[in-house]
């Protein structure tokens, strides 16, 4: 009998255990679902809940909810769980790394681009990075995968298409013309010299592409990669200058040939099925395979108003620090024209020109930081504001519908950029508009 009673006690006590042990676990449970559902009400007020690029697309009939893709992602807040299931909340925010593709147990994440109401346009590219036109290839931001250890990866891996091609080069013929010096140009260069082709790079800006018209402290790389001929790269935590200065090191010391400020303006197929590239300088190559690893936004969007071809007008910011005691007008509500804005204040007076009434789909941080920038009166937000015109000492703005000339030395537009659409076409490159396009890891 009391053998009985004691088995009773122990069970009474390993189930009251139990009891509370799930009874903490739903609350843990509620608790982080309620946490979430803020912070995805939050996104969604201040428009960071809709995708942007790429992005996590999460099914909810797979996921375990083990938690891993948040884990795994380098990012605050991009992904959060509700009643055990993953979901994405500040959506605009993704970068893509594809971390949590990759650690998800159960596969349930894809990597997207475009939603099922946004479409984006996007050119066609098998599992090569071959586009439809034979001969034709593109790596990194312009395929949609615009991180920079992506871009370096499919740099490397396009250039290993093209070896398997086993088309190789006779006579004046080059293998490969690479069109863009940014992550995946220089990856895609690098390769090319370690697998012997005969190449040329042609960068219509200056080395580092779109990386080099980021403000010189963003940070821009979060986890490591490895570049050809160089090896594994651990800047995990990188500047935009301190990643210019390997890339001149490795450009450098492997002796690559790359063409600055000089745009490819035509790319014609001949009838034996090289390509002729013609650049804005009147230099023309003839090469067997052509790489493309330009940006999305190939060129600057213009605001087309008088003006706008003064020396005083510039659409990136270099060296802010060199800047000072100027009457400075940033046009744009953007990261890029955040970040530049917070750069100049401290020794110029600046005005931070936006068309809309409130930023939308601002970096957390750089939310926070313009605020108190306004609240010091350190930068002066103008909202419902339209740049008319640019004169040599002035400028014409209307906010609000009432126009103001203000004094100013130097404008920095902000408008982001256009797809070079009509350059691809002209190539024989087909450009689709995807919504909600599943973009394939290559291996």
């Amino acid at each position: 009998m009391e053998v009985l009673i004691e088995q009773i006690v122990i069970y009474g006590v390993v189930a009251l255990l139990c009891a509370l042990i799930i009874y903490f676990y739903l609350r843990k449970h509620k608790t982080t679902s309620s946490k979430t559902r803020h912070k995805v009400s939050i996104a969604k007020a201040e428009g960071l809940f809709e995708p942007v690029s790429l992005h996590p697309f999460i099914d909810l009939n797979t996921c375990i909810g083990s938690a891993a893709c948040i884990t795994a992602c380098p990012e605050k807040d991009i992904l959060g769980l509700i009643d055990g299931k993953a979901t994405v909340i500040n959506a605009s925010n993704c970068v893509g790394h594809g971390a949590c593709f990759h650690a998800c147990p159960v596969e349930a994440i894809s990597l997207r681009i475009g939603t099922e109401a946004r479409g984006v346009d996007l050119p066609h590219v098998n599992q090569n990075f071959e586009t439809n036109v034979q001969g034709i290839y593109i790596a990194g931001e312009l395929g949609g995968m615009g991180l920079i250890k992506n871009s370096v990866e499919q740099g490397q891996q396009a250039i290993e298409s093209i070896m398997r091609r086993k088309k190789r080069a006779i006579g004046n013929v080059l293998d490969v013309v690479i069109v863009g010096a940014g992550p995946a140009g220089i990856s895609a260069s690098l390769a090319a010299k370690k697998y012997g082709l005969t190449s040329i790079t042609i960068e219509q800006d200056s080395l580092g592409g779109t990386v080099y018209t980021f403000p010189r402290a963003k940070v821009v790389m979060t986890s490591p990669m490895d570049l050809p001929l160089y090896g594994k790269v651990k800047l995990t935590d990188t500047s935009k200058d301190e990643l210019l200065k390997l890339w001149t090191k490795v450009t450098s010391e492997n002796d690559l040939k790359i063409k600055e400020n000089t745009k490819v303006n035509d790319i014609k197929p001949l009838p034996n099925g090289t390509f002729k590239l013609v650049t804005n300088t009147g230099d023309e190559y003839i090469s067997n395979h052509v790489l493309l690893a330009i940006g999305r936004r190939g060129s600057p969007r213009k605001l087309t108003i008088t003006g706008e071809d003064l020396p005083k007008v510039a659409y990136r910011l270099l060296e802010p620090e060199r800047i000072s005691d100027k009457k400075v007008i940033v046009v744009g509500g953007g990261d890029s024209a955040i970040e530049s804005a917070l750069l100049l204040k401290d020794q110029n007076e600046v005005i931070l020109s936006y068309r809309s009434d409130k930023f939308s789909r601002l970096k957390p941080k750089n939310k926070e930081n313009v605020e108190h920038a306004v609240a010091d009166h350190s930068l002066n937000v103008m909202f419902n504001a339209d740049l008319l015109s640019i004169n040599e000492r002035s400028v014409l703005m209307k906010v609000n519908g009432e126009v103001n000339e203000l004094e100013n030395d130097l404008v920095y537009i902000f408008a982001g950029g256009e797809l070079p659409t009509q350059f691809l076409k002209n190539a024989g490159v087909e450009i689709t508009k995807r919504f909600g396009h599943i973009m394939k890891k290559h291996n």
